[in-house]
């Protein structure tokens, strides 16, 4: 969306208005927008702020159980660092098997797996792992509707709400 501020006549994305007010010229507005961003318990930044950091505490909770498990794996970061531009959290160097599903991807997610969040993942970053690395599971921490879990097993996207500690490791 476009705003156009009426003190300078310049348009401006409104996106980036809200990412930093201070470029907002209105100081009435300006002060009504860090307003608004500061009491917002739901998208503001300080909310994002915590979901991320739970987010990171999840990714590190996994990462701590697959070393424990003694499954070997790369970071999101490590494969940043080998130029991988969409990545899952975790991508596993030996595929495992979980419920006699080969699993070769884990994408971490500190949140409730409903419906219509899962279908925006899946368009956004579950199908581009899948075509990527095949197969994989996302661990939704705080639970899922069970239907989420019944549309994508059976295409290669395991749904569970913890890392199963019985796996198989697949050798190749």
């Amino acid at each position: 969306a476009v705003v156009s501020t009426q003190s300078t006549g310049e348009t401006s994305n409104v996106a980036q208005l809200l990412r930093d007010p201070d470029t907002i010229h209105d100081p009435m507005l300006r002060d009504q927008v860090r307003h608004c961003l500061d009491v917002d318990v739901e998208c503001g930044p300080g909310s994002d702020l915590i979901k991320m950091a739970v987010g990171d505490q999840y990714e590190e909770v996994l990462q701590d159980q697959l070393t424990l498990m003694g499954i070997p794996f790369l970071s999101e970061g490590g494969l940043r660092d080998k130029g991988y531009d969409k990545t899952p959290d975790i991508l596993l160097t030996t595929p495992i098997a979980v419920d006699g599903h080969v699993v070769n991807w884990i994408e971490s997610k500190a949140s409730f797996g409903d419906e219509q969040s899962h279908r925006q993942y899946l368009r956004e970053q579950y199908w581009s792992y899948w075509n990527r690395f095949g197969p994989g599971l996302v661990v939704y921490w705080f639970g899922f509707v069970e239907e989420v879990a019944m549309e994508t097993r059976e295409k290669g996207v395991v749904v569970m709400d913890h890392l199963p500690t019985k796996v198989q490791t697949l050798l190749s």
